[in-house]
């Protein structure tokens, strides 16, 4: 069989990543011990896990028997269609068959979400529930909140952000709640009990309206797998269990995986503990660290260190810096890219210097062919690039910022959403109450009224519709019941068709920007027709939305060229053929408040070390020597003195090209007497006499 005697594909990797692709493939079909591959920054980490997938499949392995799970919908897809490429070099057109045959790829939260709906009904639980993106969680909770009187309260409770991200964490880090606060919210201790108080009536709250939100679909998992014979079923149910990025798990996803495969077998996860960087998301970097001594015998470990991106200056300058962590797999990357040009670390006098500085290179890069965006600049906190931003803006230089506003976070793609969920699931009083709200005449509380008196009922839709019309909605309300019937008995994708001709009407009313967002949701139709069913699209938009909408700030950029500026969080796993990181000194990397713990200041060295392995030819860093600080308490506004980064000690500084710049002050111009400057001017006027 071709598939068995042709290896021909797996000629483009080296030793490393064919070692990790073949790891446990025996010819019997047998499947192998666990599998931990260090995949350095550059080292083709994507290409080597869709060959082994590619790899499984060619030698006989079910692709239905496959979870695959990785950070978002779209890396999945992408990963998906390279699994295709590689397969179809030696299976053929059967190979697009076999990857279709891969449905079990996803993220976490969306195959939890599936498994969720399939053993609902194993763990008491309505498969029918709809799930709650942050700020409609932030919405039920404030409204939980409100009805404990926690709202009234003689000191300032916690507001309705901030509690839903102690809730988060707590879930997360499987951490309890006096523990979360005295690390993370000292602020709020004083509140652990009338916290408990509210969680708990929180989580009573989903229950009785049916709702699950973003956190829960991991700790419904993890509580459902803590049943073995259920851990066991859905176990069972995949050979091959592989996890992308699994540095960036929490403690949640961990225990689910150690439950679905207890002893390893088949279980491969593939990541970067130097590129740990999201505690904020209670993410831990132990689950990594911690991977090979969960089994007996130890997981194996494969490391990729061949950096195909940076030249070898911009690595050895990398591997300086991290070589100083405390705790970690011994990895130095090296790559064949050899040049002379050191990374440069860069003295400026401030932050204004720094952005002219910035700009200075960026237009001499692009003089030399280098586009705008093969550039970046990256920062540890969005609020740095503020006088980067006026100088682009001043020097009109097109740039766009990583950020801003998610698609589903937009004012009207929520009420359209929310419509949806409320037919969907009508015990939802969060979505309930948005929709309401849109109709005139009809307030806040009138809308809980008719949520108070109709979602208590066996079936709310009819309920609304036997309701009296209330006294300001007049014809309003009648075409809103009757949307409502409509939809009740879905014809998918029909069905969002018939909401915004409900709704146009209404954003009219509401927004002056109304043909724009209309847009929007043309766009959202278009999306929803790729979907199978209403169910599906509410559920997989929630857990991964699109990025733009028409709510972003800013105007909409004309330029078919412009710099990237990003936070380094963001920027994890790009790359540009020019870096520049701001304010590389203490204060700012690390960060004032990431440096309180050891944890805290190895997370801050990983990520000046992740901002310098975005760059292939040119790094720079740079390092102001004073700026400006705002309104820290009882100091004001002020400018403060800094020092270059201590992750980048004396000993290290001969890895790179330092540099003050402005290299020199401007010469003293001279000054012409008085008698000159007006021969001067006269001369000139003469010439047209």
């Amino acid at each position: 069989m071709l598939a068995e005697t042709n290896d021909r594909y797996l000629e483009g990797l080296n030793a490393e990543q064919r070692r990790a692709v073949e790891h446990g493939i025996g010819p019997d079909g047998t499947v192998g011990a666990p599998l931990l591959v260090i995949a350095g920054a550059g080292s083709g980490k994507t290409n080597t896990l869709a060959h082994r997938v590619a790899h499984l499949i060619i030698k006989g392995a079910d692709p239905r028997r496959m979870l695959l799970m990785t950070f978002s919908r779209r890396a999945a897809s992408e990963m998906t269609q390279r699994v295709e490429r590689i397969a179809r070099r030696v299976l053929g057109d059967k190979a697009g068959i076999m990857t279709e045959a891969l449905t079990w790829a996803g993220t976490f939260h969306g195959m939890g979400a599936r498994l969720l709906r399939e053993y609902a009904e194993s763990i008491g639980f309505d498969p029918a529930f709809t799930i709650h993106d942050r700020e409609d969680s932030a919405d039920l909770l404030n409204l939980v909140r409100h009805e404990l009187g926690f709202s009234k309260t003689e000191s300032r409770f916690p507001t309705k952000g901030t509690c839903l991200a102690i809730y988060s964490r707590c879930v997360n880090a499987q951490a309890p709640i006096e523990t979360v606060l005295g690390q993370h919210y000292p602020w709020c201790s004083g509140w652990a009990d009338e916290l408990k108080q509210l969680f708990a009536c929180y989580v009573e709250a989903k229950q009785k309206q049916n709702v699950l939100d973003y956190d829960d679909l991991l700790l419904w998992w993890s509580q459902m797998v803590s049943e073995p014979t259920i851990a066991q079923e859905i176990g069972g149910r995949f050979d091959h269990v592989m996890v992308d990025e699994y540095q960036d798990t929490n403690k949640l996803q961990a225990a689910i995986l150690l439950a679905l495969k207890p002893d390893g077998r088949g279980l491969t996860v593939v990541g970067d503990d130097a590129q740990s960087i999201y505690s904020f998301r209670a993410a831990t970097v132990r689950n990594i660290l911690d991977f090979p001594d969960h089994f007996s015998p130890r997981a194996e470990i494969v490391t990729l260190d061949r950096n195909y991106r940076s030249t070898q200056p911009v690595l050895a300058a990398a591997n300086g810096v991290i070589g100083l962590a405390r705790e970690r797999f011994t990895k130095n990357l090296w790559t064949e890219r050899h040049s002379a040009r050191l990374p440069r670390l860069v003295t400026v006098r401030d932050e204004a210097d720094q952005a002219r500085y910035i700009v200075e290179q960026v237009l001499a890069n692009r003089e030399e062919g280098s586009r705008l965006r093969e550039q970046a600049v990256l920062f540890r906190t969005s609020s740095h690039s503020g006088p980067l931003e006026v100088e682009l803006t001043r020097r009109n230089i097109p740039f766009v910022k990583f950020g801003g506003l998610k698609f589903l976070d937009a004012a009207h793609v929520k009420d359209v959403l929310a419509l949806l969920k409320f037919v969907e699931n009508p015990r939802d009083r969060v979505a309930g109450f948005r929709v309401l709200h849109l109709l005139p005449g009809i307030g806040p509380a009138s809308a809980q009224r008719i949520l108070d008196q109709v979602t208590v009922m066996a079936d709310p839709i009819s309920a609304l519709a036997a309701l009296p019309t209330p006294p300001r909605a007049g014809q309003d309300w009648t075409a809103f019941v009757e949307t409502l019937a409509n939809l009740r008995y879905s014809e998918w994708p029909v069905d969002i068709e018939r909401i915004r001709h409900w709704y146009t009407p209404h954003l009219e009313r509401i927004h002056e920007d109304a043909e724009v967002r209309l847009a929007d949701l043309l766009q959202l139709e278009q999306i929803a027709s790729s979907y199978p069913s209403r169910e599906r699209f509410l559920t997989e938009l929630t857990l991964d939305p699109p990025d733009a909408t028409s709510d972003r700030s800013g105007p909409p950029l004309r330029d078919e060229d412009y710099l990237i500026l990003s936070t380094i969080h963001s920027a994890k796993g790009q790359e540009w053929k020019s870096v520049y990181a701001l304010n590389v000194v203490d204060g700012c990397m690390p960060s004032d408040l990431g440096a309180g713990t050891t944890a805290e200041l190895e997370e801050e060295r990983r990520l000046l070390y992740v901002a310098m392995t975005r760059a292939k030819d040119d790094l720079h860093l740079i390092v102001p020597q004073r700026f400006f600080v705002h309104g820290q308490q009882a100091r004001g506004d002020r400018h403060v003195y800094a020092s270059r980064t201590r992750f980048i000690p004396d000993h290290l500084v001969k890895l790179f090209d330092r540099q003050i710049w402005p290299a020199a002050a401007p010469a003293a111009r001279a000054t012409p007497s008085q008698a000159v400057q007006m021969d001067i001017r006269e001369r000139m006027r003469g010439m047209w006499r």
